[in-house]
């Protein structure tokens, strides 16, 4: 069976390089798989999961908070935002994170940015949704 690269690369490092056989991508418009010969495609990649397919079974779930991904029929390459894998994420950690960002936008005033604080918010959201659904 063919296979196509998949890359997975976050601001601090190169998190995935590896020959598999589908990827499925949270794009902007909707989920989208990479098969082996995939038409050339740039899209924005919303946060969510990566499943990254071998042998026909999910072999892992990876969160990322945004993108971008480039497909061509060889290989597919998601430059994310933040990712990790499901598994190294502990459901604590996360509500920690919403609440501590939700306390930081509830404790600003009216000349400060919150900007930052509610889109670590909405990832922080969307990862604890990740994990409640798996």
């Amino acid at each position: 069976m063919e296979k196509i690269k998949f890359e997975l690369v976050s601001p601090e490092q190169l998190l995935v390089s590896q020959e598999v056989d589908m990827v499925v991508v949270p794009g902007e418009e909707g989920d989208f798989g990479v098969l082996p010969g995939h038409a050339l495609f740039l899209t924005l990649v919303r946060p969510g999961l990566i499943d990254i397919y071998k042998d026909d079974e999910v072999s892992s779930r990876i969160f990322v908070a945004g993108g971008f991904a480039e497909v061509n029929g060889e290989c597919c390459t998601v430059l994310a935002e933040e990712a990790v894998d499901l598994v190294d994420v502990e459901r604590s950690a996360v509500e920690e994170r919403i609440s501590r960002n939700e306390q930081a936008i509830s404790l600003a005033n009216s000349d400060e940015d919150v900007a930052v604080y509610e889109h670590d918010l909405a990832t922080g959201r969307a990862l604890l949704e990740c994990l409640t659904r798996q």
